[in-house]
């Protein structure tokens, strides 16, 4: 596929030629799913397989263009006079390998996954999956706005059918289109972002955008409705109603997809627009996004503490995590406003580490919770517990993403969390007096949400894999199929990777960094070996390979001296029960009373719903529901208030054809007059 552009040398479009190759296979295997539309096993074992290998070929080739220079290309599809503008800089290489890798994974745990009968035919199945996949990668390959919002809409469109596969339940119904209404919302708002950038000259190309020079006024109007725009998408409060209706009503490895990936091209949105096609930051922006950044995480981390649904809570859990991310992009901000450039990038970095390290461990745990569902046909926590027994292969992979989502070493979510808290560090260094008092609160606040992480991810694991099943039908739960496993295990890798290897992933976040802050951590921690130091040794440091030293020579003293000392002389009891033989399921913790302290701490986070039994009751159950403010707060207003409008508009809808005619003869009598004058 030649790029039609003028390119100082054959090699220079190779990389981009590849990227555009593999968004083009993405294609033609969705389309070789139309032709094998009910064959099950084409689709499963061959087409979704072939899938994950064109997701490895872009990993591949998003590594190479990483350390090359921005690559341009002009398609000739689109409209008449309006092509479509193709570019792969650092930036877009980077959220490729996110995608390729992520789509590797959860694509041969797809090939396993799906069954017959589960709404959608597998080839159309296929189609949507494929196009989502490949409208995912042209959105970070775009440079003008109409290919961006063609690809945009294109990922959306392909979502959100994906999402409502199993479309004859009618709550899915109702997911899908929430889904759907805020991000054609967003996608207004993006649009308009582009019209502003482009400060009347009627070229939205992205070169051109990145030519112009706005005033401070017009260039904040640019990101605000940017950040309205892409905050839609990723999620970001008030906007992530979507996402834990979304994700529990779509196919697990769907939901791995839009949670791992897909949100993040929405990250991919703003920095776009906020480092790249902006001439200027301003401080003040990366106060919003600090704001914003922080309530989402606070207010997603407590809302998935409290829940009981494994997927509503890993959706919320995704909330949480967009708002670290946003945290980190409004503290890169505000650094980048002042000229502190270092730090910019080491903010910038945590961010962007955290991108890739939230893309593997948050599918790695949709694609447990998967397992889970088509094992016990169950994804109510109170329903559950125990299956480490029946399922170890599926608990053991989960662990690892259990472990990184909660922030612990030596994984990448920890590495991630820790870097934007190193950023946190350096902040007294700001010129506002402002700044430099209220962000360390803010720093004390991740760190709550980085504990209540934890505390969350604990239930997850705890309730679902350990102590007694809670229901007999749980020990005929099936372990993972292979194909289910070799995804599974893929990402297991990523995640131990990202921890065990963080100097190297920086080097090759520094390209981005570089080219967005004129800055880069890249040259710092390859001075240090194996020892991660962002600002030097005599700040912070953290050493992964020791650490994991420590923890194994920990594990085997501890083996030694229970083995000399103890051996033959314990007795093996439940630890919940405190020796007690005669325990069961009943006298275990359950997922409300675990999230219990939580709801009532945070309890203005919720509107809660008590249903107090009747003491005639034969057998009486209190329940308490837990849902969230803003929906009786601002959704269900404005749904009210679009329903009258509706009705008062359908009062034209009269069904006479003199009626109609009046109208044309009233507007027709108002034009002539206007027209006149």
């Amino acid at each position: 596929m030649a790029a039609l552009a003028e390119l100082r040398s054959p090699l220079d479009w190779i990389a981009l030629d590849w990227a555009l190759l593999v968004a083009a296979g993405w294609l033609a295997v969705g389309a070789a799913g139309i032709f094998a539309l009910r064959r099950f096993r084409l689709v499963a074992r061959v087409l979704f397989p072939l899938g994950g290998l064109l997701g490895l070929a872009l990993s591949g080739v998003a590594l190479a263009a990483l350390l090359d220079r921005p690559q341009v290309a002009v398609l000739p599809i689109g409209l008449p006079g309006l092509p479509f503008h193709m570019r792969l800089d650092a930036l877009s290489a980077f959220f490729l390998l996110v995608i390729g890798a992520s789509a590797a994974g959860v694509s041969a745990f797809a090939a396993g996954y799906f069954r017959r009968g589960e709404g959608t035919p597998p080839g159309l199945l296929c189609l949507q999956y494929h196009v989502f996949l490949a409208s995912m990668a042209m959105v970070v390959l775009a440079d003008d706005a109409y290919a961006f919002m063609v690809m945009w809409e294109t990922m959306a469109l392909s979502s959100f059918f994906l999402v409502t596969a199993n479309h004859r339940i009618a709550e899915i119904r109702r997911a899908g289109y929430i889904y759907l209404l805020v991000a054609h919302v967003g996608a207004i708002g993006i649009l308009m972002c582009f019209g502003v950038l482009q400060a009347n000259t009627g070229d939205y190309t992205f070169a051109n955008m990145r030519a112009q020079h706005l005033t401070p006024f017009w260039a904040s109007v640019a990101f605000l409705l940017a950040t309205f725009g892409f905050g839609a998408k990723a999620g970001i409060l008030p906007l992530h109603v979507w996402l834990p209706e979304a994700h529990p009503a779509a196919p697990s490895p769907v939901s791995a997809l839009m949670s791992g990936v897909m949100i993040k091209t929405a990250i991919y949105g703003v920095l776009r627009v906020s480092f790249d096609l902006l001439s200027l930051q301003l401080w003040w922006w990366g106060a919003m996004l600090l704001a914003l950044g922080l309530a989402t995480a606070l207010y997603g981390v407590v809302f998935a503490a409290a829940q009981v649904d494994m997927k509503r809570l890993l959706a919320y859990s995704s909330i949480e995590n967009i708002g670290l991310l946003f945290t980190a992009i409004g503290l890169a901000l505000v650094f980048s406003a002042y000229g502190m450039r270092m730090l910019a990038a080491l903010a910038l970095t945590a961010g962007l580490y955290h991108v890739a390290s939230h893309a593997l461990f948050k599918s790695l745990l949709f694609l447990g919770t998967g397992s889970v569902l088509h094992a016990t046909g169950e994804r109510n926590l109170g329903k559950l517990g125990g299956l480490i027994r029946y399922t170890p292969w599926v608990a053991w992979v989960t662990l690892v993403g259990v472990l990184a989502s909660a922030g612990l070493p030596p994984l990448g979510g920890f590495v991630s969390e820790w870097l934007l808290l190193q950023s946190f560090l350096f902040t007294p260094g700001l010129p506002h007096p402002v700044l430099n008092m209220l962000i360390p609160v803010v720093a004390a606040l991740i760190a709550l949400v980085a504990a209540l992480a934890g505390y969350t991810m604990v239930k997850f694991f705890g309730v679902i894999f350990l102590g007694q099943p809670r229901e007999e039908k749980l020990a005929q739960a099936h372990d993972a199929g292979r194909w289910e496993r070799a995804g599974m295990l893929w990402l297991v890798v990523g995640c131990v990777a990202l921890g065990l290897l963080p100097n190297q992933f920086i080097q090759l976040i520094d390209p981005v960094t570089q080219a967005l802050v004129q800055a880069g951590l890249g040259a710092t921690v390859a001075a240090d070996g194996w020892l991660l130091a962002p600002a030097g040794v005599s700040r912070a440091s953290y050493g992964p390979v020791i650490f994991l030293f420590g923890i194994a020579a920990s594990f085997a003293l501890a083996w030694l001296l229970v083995r000399r000392l103890y051996h033959g002389r314990l007795r093996r009891a439940l630890p919940w029960a405190c020796g007690f033989p005669w325990s069961s399921a009943r006298m275990q913790d359950t997922a409300e009373g675990f999230g219990q302290p939580i709801r009532q701490i945070f309890e203005p986070f919720f509107r809660m719903q008590r249903e107090l039994p009747s003491p005639f009751d034969e057998r009486p159950r209190y329940r308490v529901t837990a849902e969230d403010h803003l929906w009786h707060w601002l959704y269900l207003p404005i749904a009210h208030l679009a329903g009258r409008l509706a009705r008062l508009v359908g009062l034209l809808q009269q069904g006479r054809i003199a009626v109609y005619l009046m109208y044309s003869f009233v507007t027709l009598v108002v034009m002539l007059l206007l027209v006149t004058r």
